[in-house]
């Protein structure tokens, strides 16, 4: 009997860059979420619990959220052309809808919606992109500086294998990050440079902050390349204020870092007091033109009201870079041929969703506002109840769609879970998976400050649904208090 061979591939002879790489937001925690829901699928009644909720990702449909009708319909009409000539379809689609389908097939060389783009994308589709940022921001946009990518993520792999060359190349980042970066950078084989937002006020970023991280970094003869700023805030909700945002701009300009502004949540904000600016529209508004700082943007149709996180459609805007590098970023996105063309039709879209006059303005209107005044209450709602807990401060999320609760924990809770060989955070998420269904994705997933814990709780689940996950909540953290209290 032969004895079965070792495979060419172990842990020990893969790529060690994959090995450090982590993604906690689908981490061990929703993995064990995933085997609790096939239990409950086989055997219902195993487990305290009849669903899980999945709190731990920015995934609004696979919640409920409903896809914006206008949206869906010119995709129906652009992945379907023989309908548009049809009397049923005018009976069935809006105007504008068929008007903009029409429109974009005549982009499409051949109409093909099935064929290979431009490695930027549809060339019509990024002049649609561009006049959508120049309407936003007041100041122009070139169809040249988008490539869209499928979703944002592309957009940072494509930058991180840009910019680090070695170790000793860095990347500063927020702490606690929405974990792409420290992945996609130690994936690329570079260094994360930790810059902490100030959870003692409202998650503030502090310029004294990031030239202590850069001075340090140096000294240790890392080369810092690049600057990662999350506006509106992942996991802490934070939105920038223009001051804060025109200081960061001063900052990579005398630095001479490149800006990386994760800017997916820009139709997430819910407070009065706060908007949403560019960082491109802070920096024109300096003064600052191509020659003055490095930028690149990006955003993605999976987050804001529209929640596509499926169709994987996203772009990022390139400025400040010179010809020549350009062409090498076209090189490399060229190695991917192109992204999706249903996710580069939709990037068009929520660039350039219906405006006043049109036949779905209305129908549209009511859709955008009534999830993101939904978004608002159930924010709210979460805030309030995570404050309402013994042990557990909230800051408010002004934007985006998380909760990053700090979790104030009894010794004997940290003893227990370090008895149980696992981050404190980790150990109450688990718990509390396991008691209530309720899925959150412990904080260490995302860094924070040393000897703080937190948990990420998204806003999404459906408004019907939070009361249930509010007394859940509740009952368990007061259960675990009782058990572990000091």
């Amino acid at each position: 009997m032969s004895s079965r061979k070792s495979s060419p591939v172990t842990l020990e002879n893969i790529n060690p860059k994959v090995i450090k790489c982590e993604y906690a937001v689908r981490g061990e925690i929703v993995m064990h979420a995933q085997r609790l829901q096939q239990e409950l699928q086989a055997k219902p009644g195993t487990h305290p619990f009849d669903e899980i909720l999945y709190c731990n990702i920015g995934n609004p449909q696979s919640l409920g959220q409903q896809p914006i009708t206008f949206f869906r319909e010119v995709l129906a009409l652009c992945d379907h052309p023989a309908i548009l000539d049809s009397d049923q379809t005018h009976a069935l689609f809006s105007s504008d809808a068929i008007a903009r389908a029409w429109q974009i097939l005549d982009q499409i060389p051949g109409r093909a919606t099935g064929a290979y783009s431009h490695s930027q994308g549809i060339k019509g589709l990024r002049e649609a992109i561009a006049a959508g940022i120049a309407t936003r921001d007041g100041f122009p946009a070139n169809a040249e500086d988008i490539f869209i990518t499928d979703g944002a993520s592309p957009g940072v792999h494509m930058m991180m294998q840009l910019l680090l060359r070695s170790e000793e190349d860095g990347i500063l980042c927020p702490i606690p990050q929405y974990p792409l970066y420290s992945a996609s950078i130690a994936l690329h084989g570079g260094t994360l440079v930790p810059y902490y937002l100030d959870e003692a006020t409202g998650w503030g970023l502090e310029i004294s902050e990031l030239k202590k991280q850069v001075e340090e970094a140096r000294s240790k003869g890392i080369a810092v390349r690049a600057v990662v700023v999350i506006n509106p805030g992942n996991p802490t909700g934070q939105v920038l204020a223009e001051g804060n945002q025109r200081e960061i701009v001063e900052f990579c300009k005398e630095e001479g870092l490149v800006l990386l502004a994760d800017e997916v949540y820009q139709e997430n904000v819910y407070v009065d007091d706060k908007k949403f600016n560019s960082f491109k529209k802070i920096a024109r508004s300096i003064g600052y033109g191509e020659d003055d700082i490095a930028l690149v943007s990006f955003q993605s149709v999976s987050k804001g009201y529209y929640g596509e996180c499926g169709k994987r459609g996203g772009y990022m805007e390139i400025t400040g870079f010179s010809p020549e590098v350009r062409e090498q970023i076209y090189k490399v996105a060229s190695v991917n041929l192109c992204s999706n063309i249903t996710g580069q039709i939709l990037a068009s879209l929520i660039m350039n969703p219906p405006k006043v006059g049109d036949e779905s303005f209305e129908s549209f209107s009511a859709e955008k506002d009534g999830i993101l005044k939904s978004l608002a209450r159930r924010a709210k709602t979460l805030e309030d109840a995570f404050n309402s807990l013994e042990g557990i401060t909230c800051n408010k999320t002004e934007g985006a769609m998380y909760l990053f609760p700090r979790l104030h924990l009894p010794q004997k809770a940290i003893k227990a879970a370090e008895a149980a060989k696992t981050a404190p955070d980790a150990f109450y998420a688990r718990r509390l998976l396991e008691t209530t269904g309720i899925v959150v994705v412990p904080g260490s997933g995302f860094g924070q400050v040393p000897g703080t814990w937190h948990v990420r709780c998204t806003i999404l689940p459906q408004e019907d649904k939070i009361p249930a996950i509010v007394s859940r909540l509740t009952a368990f953290h007061q259960s675990f208090m009782d058990e572990f209290r000091d």
